[in-house]
Formats: structure tokens, C-alpha cells, sequence
């Protein structure tokens, strides 16, 4: 480990060196096409290398920890993500691949999810080689691409006029009608999540979960008015008029800053396929345990959104798959199939049977769906840049 430099990533950073100084590195080079291993433990995140050339990259994160890991590749103001790995089970191992532009980023692990991570430093030199994906005519590629863009701005779009909605009745304090509306705002902002994400400063101000607080941080969001519209039976005390006002208005006004972001937003054909494999590592680790929605339970609303979010990358990007490796595009589509008919079982009205009321052989089945699509799903953005 070269200290000055740890230092010196952790300065520009403005992270303590509590949070980078337990990444190791032996600072080689990859080998040509192999991957970049990464061993993430309760304390420490060892990647092999901090130092890249352009172009495709795999991460191989393997976890050697007791805790559930992620792995993260941010920009370099360490806010915006680049790309991700979540739910990473202990022994388990699992690859991030993603196109890489020359550049300086930060690699993260978070044993835990909790927390901004054990992070160094990552720069990426000019390889001079062409990023674009092969076989494909890039009239077909940019079309695609466009389809998303699109899809997002679209979905940011209905989030703020829902949302302004929800805000309205939770401010007014006509609570039926705002927990109705509730899970129908959320749906937009869970259907394009994994971009709304890669905003650090927005993600943890709009949608953190009361369970992933860190001591001294303010909770606001989603979820802060979740609980007060659904508060649980004993020692809880609703909030007053002017606090109604104050976490609606900030909610109101993230949504609206999000919207607003994604306008000039542009794409690359790995973030929209990661980004549909992101989604459905949402449903994982947060829906199918039921601990995203933990006061109102309705989780299979945003189990929903998910999906469709992830389907919506994946058919975008259907075209290309479909000369890239057509055999793999077909399980995948037969797979989504499988799992909305899971889904369709528990629709009730325009929404869903709320989640508590679903027992465990039920949860069970669409576990083993998502499963059984993640793991065609994952390799969709290597069979589409390598």
C-alpha cells in the first residue's frame, strides 16, 4: 500500500481515512481481458489493482466476510455511480461489468449495505481503443439508447405530478386518500430507481429506509412519511401540521430535482443492462424480505415497478441482444414472462394485496423467480460488450 497516495485519495475525497485506509491494492495492471478481483471482508475491500485501461471492465467481487456486501464503481466527485453489485451473500461471488471511459473514479465496498464504504481511488488511462459495441450498426445502438432516455424522462416526469399529488393530501391531512396514493407516486421512482440512485446526494434524502440510518442523520423521504401515515401501535407520535409541511415539501422538491436531471442525461448500453440487473437485485434485497415498505406493506406495488423498470432496459436493448447472443434474450424474456405471472397472482383492484398478508411458500416462489431471472440477466451487459 502506498500511504501518501491512500492519503491523498482520501483528502480529495473529503472521506476520513477511517473509511479508505483498509483498501488494499498491489497496484498491477489487469491482465488483458481478465477480470479485476476484488475481495471484500467485514473491514477491508482488496481490489488487485487501482488502475485501468478504457473499455470493458469486469470486477469480480468475492465476498470473504460474514456480512452481505456491495460493491460500487463511483465518478469521481464519489456520488454518481457508474456501476454496481448488491446483495453479495457471504462465499458468494459476482461480477460487475461495465464500459469504462478514461478517468478518475472510486471503487467502494460496503459489507453491511450501510454507510459510505471502505473506498480508494481508481483511475482509468486512454487504451485508444474503440468502446462501441461490435456486430451492431450504431444507427440501431443510438435508437435504443434514445428508447431509454426517453423512458426516464417520462417516468420523472409522472413521479412529480404524483408525488405533488401524495404531497397535497398528506399536507391536507386527508390520510386515506394520501395512503392510497402513496405506493402509485412510489411506483415511478422505483420503475427508473437505479438512476435515480446514481445521484448520492438525492437517493439517501428521498427514499432511505429508517433501518439504514446512521447515528446523527436526518431522515427524510418516502419512508419518514410512510411511517406516519401507517405509525406502528404503540410509543410512536405523528408528526404536526408544520413537520407534515416541511418532509412533504422536501420530498416534493427532490423529486422535482431529479426530474429535472435527467433531461440531459445520456446513456451507454452497459448502464442501461446493468441498470436493469440493478433492479431486480431492488426486488432482493429489499421486496421480497419486505423490509422496504416496512410500515404500509405495500412492497409488491414497488416489486412491480422494478420489474418493469428492469424489462423495460432489457427490451430496449432486445435489438442488440438478439444479434449478440439470441438464445440468451430468449430465456430472459421467457423468464420476465414467468415471474409477471407470479406477480399477477397477487393484483388486487389497481394495485396489490399488501405484502404481510403473503405467506412464506408464496414468498418463496417469487424468490425463486427472481433468482431464476437474475441469473440470465447478469449476463447480459458481458454478452452485449465483450
Amino acid at each position: 500500500m502506498k500511504l501518501p497516495s491512500l492519503v491523498a485519495a482520501c483528502a480529495l475525497l473529503a472521506l476520513p481515512l477511517s473509511a479508505c485506509s483498509l483498501t488494499e491494492s498491489n497496484d498491477d495492471d489487469p491482465k488483458a481481458g481478465g477480470p479485476i478481483s476484488v475481495a471484500s471482508s467485514d473491514d477491508a475491500c482488496k481490489v488487485s489493482t487501482r488502475k485501468a485501461e478504457s473499455g470493458t471492465l469486469t470486477f469480480r467481487v468475492k465476498n470473504t466476510g460474514s456480512k452481505v456486501t456491495e460493491f460500487y464503481l463511483y465518478g469521481e466527485d464519489g456520488l454518481r455511480i457508474v456501476g454496481e453489485v448488491e446483495n453479495v451473500g457471504p462465499g458468494l461471488t459476482r461480477d460487475l461489468v461495465l464500459t469504462a471511459q478514461p478517468g478518475t473514479y472510486v471503487t467502494a465496498c460496503k459489507p453491511g449495505m450501510v454507510g459510505k464504504g471502505i473506498r480508494a481511488a481508481f483511475t482509468v488511462s486512454d487504451s485508444g481503443k474503440d468502446t462501441a459495441v461490435t456486430g451492431v450498426d450504431q444507427a440501431t445502438i443510438d435508437t435504443a439508447l434514445g428508447q431509454y432516455a426517453s423512458y426516464v424522462k417520462d417516468q420523472a416526469g409522472q413521479l412529480v405530478t404524483a408525488t405533488r399529488e401524495f404531497v397535497t393530501a398528506y399536507k391536507a391531512g386527508d390520510d386515506d386518500r394520501a395512503r392510497t396514493l402513496f405506493p402509485a407516486a412510489r411506483f415511478h421512482w422505483e420503475a427508473i430507481e437505479t438512476v435515480a440512485e446514481s445521484f448520492g446526494d438525492l437517493d439517501p434524502r428521498t427514499d432511505l429506509r429508517e433501518a439504514d440510518l446512521e447515528p446523527g442523520q436526518r431522515w427524510t423521504g418516502w419512508h419518514r412519511i410512510e411511517k406516519d401515515l401507517w405509525p406502528p401501535a404503540s410509543g410512536y407520535r405523528g408528526l404536526s401540521t408544520r413537520d407534515r409541511a416541511t418532509y412533504a415539501d422536501d420530498l416534493m422538491a427532490n423529486v422535482t430535482t431529479l426530474h429535472t436531471r435527467v433531461q440531459t442525461l445520456t446513456y451507454t448500453v452497459d448502464q442501461v443492462s446493468n441498470g436493469s440487473k440493478g433492479l431486480l437485485d431492488e426486488v432482493a434485497t429489499g421486496k421480497i424480505t419486505g423490509e422496504e415498505d416496512i410500515w404500509s406493506h405495500t412492497d409488491l406495488w414497488d416489486f412491480q415497478a422494478n420489474v418493469v423498470g428492469a424489462k423495460v432496459a432489457y427490451e430496449t436493448l432486445k435489438p442488440l441482444l438478439d444479434v449478440k447472443d439470441k438464445a440468451l434474450s430468449t430465456t430472459i424474456g421467457a423468464r420476465f414472462t414467468a415471474l409477471q405471472a407470479l406477480l399477477d397472482r397477487y393484483k388486487k383492484g389497481d394495485g396489490f394485496v399488501f405484502y404481510d398478508t403473503v405467506d412464506e411458500a408464496g414468498r418463496k416462489q417469487l424468490s425463486d423467480a427472481v433468482s431464476a431471472l437474475a441469473e440470465p440477466l447478469s449476463k447480459m451487459t458481458g454478452a452485449l460488450t465483450l
